[in-house]
């Protein structure tokens, strides 16, 4: 009888288990780097490498690489993350291009940007077509940062106001920065080490898609990637 009794109680619990494991959010908002990297997207260039070392994202480049996060985000939405651009002369090393997309994705096609990576090199032009927002941070051998928001016809603006290339906004070699991007209210938002660099107030805002890490020629060390709605 009491072998009867344990026996329907879990029973009768495991479909609750089941429930609660199902709505279950992984490790608060946090995206970890796995070895198999499931959960992106690596797009790169031949030559170059993408690999994962002590739980942190290791890009390694020579002609171009973006790694997308591979589900879909929706507004609104933050996302935040860890980066250190390396010089310790390395065969990688250069201090450029600490690059990023956000509500990334190809208008018109119903596979979404997942679904056409095949077609993709990591190539900076195969990404023109994008509808996007878009910072790269110490681009052009580190003499500008800017931000533009693609869009999705090959278009890609650049307003004054976006386009930077004072010291202050530049790269420093070996620095770690705290990134944020936003997407929430129509308004897109790029914070570095707790300053609001950009913001763009977005007429057609871009209400879902993905986000990428984006580089070229230059060897970054990422960790402790967080996304969570912007609420």
């Amino acid at each position: 009888m009491m072998r009867f009794l344990l026996r329907s109680r879990l029973a009768c619990c495991i479909p609750l288990v089941l429930a609660l494991t199902a709505c279950a959010k992984p490790g608060s908002d946090s995206v970890p780097f796995t070895s198999d990297l499931r959960d992106f997207i690596v797009e790169q260039m031949p030559g170059g490498r993408v690999s994962v070392a002590d739980g942190a994202l290791i890009i390694e480049d020579v002609a171009g690489c973006t790694v997308w996060y591979r589900p879909r985000l929706k507004a609104p939405v933050e996302i935040s993350y860890e980066a250190t651009v390396m010089m310790q002369d390395g065969p990688f090393d250069r201090l450029s291009d600490l690059n990023c997309f956000w509500m990334a994705d190809f208008p018109g096609k119903p596979a979404g940007l997942p679904g056409s990576t095949g077609k993709r090199t990591g190539r900076f032009a195969e990404y023109d077509a994008l509808a996007t927002y878009y910072v790269g941070y110490g681009g052009n051998y580190n003499s500008t940062t800017r931000f533009r928001r693609y869009a999705g016809t090959g278009a890609k603006p650049l307003l004054p106001e976006h386009d930077l290339a004072d010291p202050a906004h530049l790269l420093r070699p070996n620095h770690t920065y705290h990134i944020r991007l936003v997407a929430r209210d129509g308004r897109a938002e790029y914070w570095r080490d707790g300053e609001l660099i950009f913001a763009y107030d977005d007429p057609a805002p871009l209400a879902s898609g993905h986000f990428g890490f984006r580089t070229v020629k230059s060897h970054l060390v990422i960790r402790n990637l967080r996304i969570k709605s912007a609420d």
